[in-house]
Parts: structure tokens; C-alpha cells; sequence
């Protein structure tokens, strides 16, 4: 299979997630030996789960398919562009490359419009929609002096 290939299968993906109950985003990790280690459609309203996305379950299958929370040998296809929580999630698994279908622009269309989320990252705490705010603990720093001196860590 090439790069066209297995964008396609996640465009088919996506047309059976939607007849399944899901939306229409579908998402595929492959192998440096090309071989599928993960499969991910968006169930956010089947299963009550907003973090469902088609990327971050299929992330989620391709770790646990390879026994690694990291995919840098990988290459990830998705019927859409991220958005923004999956664009993080991409990030943290690390894999080699990305190839997308439809634009973010076309998911707007669709009523998939991520544009807020962009804005609301850009405003102070204090601002956004829904207000962030940082209360100063005295132990707040607790867990991170305890990492830097465990032994059993496992970086990333």
C-alpha cells in the first residue's frame, strides 16, 4: 500500500463510523513495515467520550498493539486535520509523519469548526470562556521534586 492507500481506507473508515453511530473521522497508524497497529474512528457521541477522536484511539491502539507509549517509527494517517487535542496527542506519541485528508476548513463546513479552541488558546486565563485559574499551593511543586528523584522514572 502507498501514502494514497491508507489515506483512502481512513476516508472508508470514516463513511463506517458514521453508518455505526460515530462521526465522520477515521485515523490509522502503520508500521515502519507497513503493517495497520491501529485503527481509530470517533465515537465522541456513541460513547459519551469527548476525547474519542478517531486520532487519539487510534494512538491509543498502536501503543498498546507495539507496547510503547511512543510511535516515532510510525506514520499516521487521518481523514481530517487534527484538531487541536489531537494535534497534542500527535505530539506526545511522536510519530514520524502525518498525512491527512480534508482540511479543518472542510470539517468547519461540516459543522466541525475548531477555530475557538485556536482563539481561546491565545487569550489570557482570565478571559477565556472558561477561566483558568492557578490557586498557589505550597505543595504544588510536590510531585515534580518527587520525579526528579525517582529512580524508577521513565522519561518522555
Amino acid at each position: 500500500m502507498n501514502h494514497s492507500d491508507f489515506l483512502q481506507k481512513t476516508i472508508e473508515l470514516a463513511n463506517e463510523s458514521i453508518v455505526n453511530g460515530g462521526g465522520p473521522f477515521a485515523a490509522i497508524v502503520v508500521d515502519q513495515n507497513g503493517n495497520i497497529i491501529g485503527i481509530g474512528q470517533n465515537s465522541v457521541t456513541k460513547n459519551s467520550d469527548p476525547t474519542a477522536h478517531a486520532e487519539v484511539e487510534a494512538i491509543r491502539q498502536a501503543c498498546r498493539n507495539s507496547n510503547s507509549f511512543q510511535l516515532d517509527n510510525c506514520i499516521l494517517y487521518t481523514s481530517c486535520e487534527p484538531c487541536p487535542m489531537c494535534l497534542g496527542a500527535i505530539y506526545w506519541a511522536r510519530p514520524a509523519k502525518v498525512y491527512y485528508a480534508a482540511a479543518k476548513t472542510d470539517a468547519a463546513s461540516a459543522g466541525f469548526d475548531d477555530a475557538f479552541i485556536y482563539e481561546e488558546i491565545q487569550k489570557p486565563h482570565s478571559s477565556r470562556c472558561i477561566p483558568f485559574i492557578s490557586l498557589p499551593l505550597e505543595t504544588k511543586n510536590a510531585p515534580f521534586e518527587k520525579w526528579s528523584y525517582y529512580e524508577s522514572k521513565i522519561s518522555y
